[in-house]
């Protein structure tokens, strides 16, 4: 065995931030020079100069020290590359902002209509401490959405209707907290966060927006709360001096639906007061509690009878049921969707708003498409009831009269279901797992 050596004995001594792994693989590269330098033997008469500062032991232990110095330096610098930049220290500087603005651009593309996708362009003004403002300048009725946490209430104003909806909620009602996570969810914070909870990668360093940033890009599942299987894209972009965020993208396919998402042009740490986010009501409005999202809100009408009523409704416009129930979209951009349908139902429809102004035809939309809204508040119901709540509508069509379209837990054994024809029983967990089982992939 080699007796200890006191370089050796040094270098143990020093402290640094590489892996163990790393460590061990320096130091027995420093030793092994040593050896072999030691193990050299010259056939020459006059030793070299470099061979007699080898032999010198305070010599080698300098040199030994210093290749071992630039061997850490190398680490340092190995290690620093690549991305520099921590998301949890991303998300903290987000958080220490009180107000932001940034712009957002959604798509909605349900593959049996590819040509036919919902597009919504908004302005989202934020503030830790009053709420948000969401402005809509693409949207038929000119839409701004606020949510003001002086008021604990949520404003929807639609100026070329001259109507608005209030909903005041308590703040310990589980639906105003969910209704701000979501929010929370699709912006900055949210997003961070979300992917934090990932598998993610760093991109590595671009120029995005005539800004410098760091890419980053998750495809893990996770980053959706949906149960079914889901494809998901999301990249983000933070800029590398103020490690705020700069751009997001997210791409996420869940069946036949493939939502996009994307946020840009921010602007942080801008000065607000409340009165930006006090909704603008001029006198004349007409409150309204006819549109769909104050339905919900309520919570009424939301029975078993009224969900099938809406599902009827649907595949009577176009055939099929609604790919996704957790959310549906504003009446006018809904009939987007049916609007060159050819089924009875969507002629009729058709028919009957030809020749209507602009505020007769959306008022007469809301009403003929209110029962379809009802489907998406009782399904969100069954989940803050913790019903086990499933759908089955990608896969499901009218003609599947002994498949199961919905269902939902009513006790301890039992599940309430509602059949492809509309037909709605309730059968034992047992029964359950065999009609599920018999589900087309």
């Amino acid at each position: 065995m080699r007796p200890a050596d006191p370089t050796e004995k040094l270098i143990k001594k020093l402290r640094y931030k590489a892996s163990a792994d790393a460590h061990n693989r320096v130091l027995n590269k420093v030793l092994q020079a040593l050896d072999n330098k030691e193990k050299q033997r010259s056939a020459e008469v006059q030793p070299s100069i470099g061979r007699i500062i080898m032999k010198s032991p305070v010599t080698k232990l300098a040199v030994a020290a210093a290749v071992f110095i630039a061997c850490l330096i190398s680490l340092s610098l190995w290690r620093t590359t690549g991305s520099g930049i921590a998301l949890a220290d991303v998300l903290a500087q987000i958080e220490k902002i009180s107000a932001y603005q940034h712009q957002g651009n959604s798509t909605l593309t349900n593959l049996t209509e590819p040509n036919a996708p919902l597009k919504f362009h908004y302005t989202m003004l934020r503030s830790q401490k009053h709420g948000y403002k969401k402005t809509m300048p693409d949207d038929p009725n000119g839409t701004v959405e606020y949510f003001s946490m002086q008021e604990n209430a949520l404003f929807v104003v639609r100026p070329k209707q001259k109507e608005y909806e209030r909903i005041d909620l308590p703040s310990a009602d589980a639906r105003m907290t969910s209704m701000a996570q979501k929010q929370y969810d699709y912006y900055a914070g949210g997003i961070v966060k979300k992917i934090l909870g990932c598998k993610y990668e760093s991109t590595g360093r671009s120029i995005v927006d005539g800004v410098e940033v760091e890419g980053f890009r998750t495809t893990d599942p996770n980053y959706t709360s949906q149960k079914r299987p889901t494809q998901v894209d999301v990249r983000i972009w933070v800029d590398v001096k103020t490690r705020l965020l700069v751009r997001s993208e997210e791409h996420l396919t869940q069946g036949q639906t493939i939502w996009d998402f994307t946020t840009h042009d921010y602007h942080w740490d801008i000065p607000v007061e409340s009165a930006d986010f006090k909704p603008v009501i001029p006198g004349g409005y007409t409150r309204t509690e006819k549109d769909a999202f104050y339905e919900f809100a309520k919570m009424k009408d939301l029975t078993e009878e009224n969900v099938i009523q809406g599902l009827r409704l649907y595949a009577d416009l176009s055939g099929r049921y609604p790919n996704n129930v957790t959310w549906m979209p504003e009446s006018q951009y809904q009939w987007s969707v049916f609007e060159k349908s050819e089924t009875p139902a969507a002629r009729r429809l058709r028919e009957e708003l030809k020749g209507l102004m602009e505020e007769e035809k959306a008022n007469r939309l809301r009403e003929a498409l209110m029962p379809m809204h009802r489907i998406n508040g009782f399904y969100y119901e069954l989940r803050r009831q913790k019903k086990d709540r499933a759908y089955y509508g990608e896969t499901v069509n009218p003609k599947d009269a002994d498949k199961v379209l919905m269902r939902w837990k009513v006790s301890d054994n039992e599940y309430r279901v509602i059949f492809g024809d509309l037909h709605a029983e309730t059968v034992t967990k047992e029964k359950l797992a065999e009609l599920e089982a018999a589900l087309p992939k």
